[in-house]
């Protein structure tokens, strides 16, 4: 089966309320999270047709504070397909319609896999590119997986050569001390 991007595209929507809000009057970033996860979680199953988990969010990078009384969106697309999982991206828009200000807050990837009622993954529908913006996308997130595990890579193979007495000197710049 193949399943066209436009088919899973999912919007949530959400007043920001006092109860969301940190000491400093701003909405919690995990309230954020959560909101993200489920709008990854509707996406994701509705492509999958089945019980979707999240394993893993890259990109979560907080470009502008969220106020109380201010409406997020979080437009979420599927933006690639392997045999059990997916990358559902996510862009969140604040909207301030005190003063008329809409700001993108932040975009996120959520990595998802799909699961059966015995919960192994499960073989998932194709995904049907419908633009040049989903094909930028899905380039986009495939080569994310690359960097990714080539970083991963990078950082076993340098675990299994650190040597903790030589590699002292990275902290001379830095604002950590190593307690005498």
């Amino acid at each position: 089966m193949i399943k066209p991007v436009s088919y899973s595209q999912t919007t949530l929507t959400e007043l920001m309320i006092p109860a969301y809000a940190n000491f400093g009057g701003k909405i919690h970033g995990g309230i954020l999270l959560s909101l993200m996860d489920k709008v990854a979680y509707a996406c994701a199953s509705k492509h999958a047709g089945c019980y979707c988990v999240t394993v893993s969010i890259e990109g979560v990078e907080f470009l502008a504070p969220v106020e109380v009384g201010e409406m997020v969106s979080m437009y979420a697309s599927i933006n690639y397909v392997g045999k059990t999982s997916l990358v559902v991206g996510i862009k969140v828009i604040s909207e301030n319609f005190k003063i008329g200000t809409v700001k993108h807050t932040n975009t996120s990837y959520f990595t998802m896999v799909a699961k059966d009622d015995d919960g192994k993954p499960t073989l998932l529908p194709e995904l049907e590119l419908e633009s040049k913006e989903d094909l930028r996308r899905c380039l986009e997130a495939i080569k994310r997986k690359q960097l990714k595990q080539t970083y991963k890579t990078e950082l076993d193979n340098a675990k299994t050569i650190l040597n903790l007495d030589k590699e002292l000197h990275l902290l001379k710049n830095e604002r950590c001390r190593l307690k005498n």
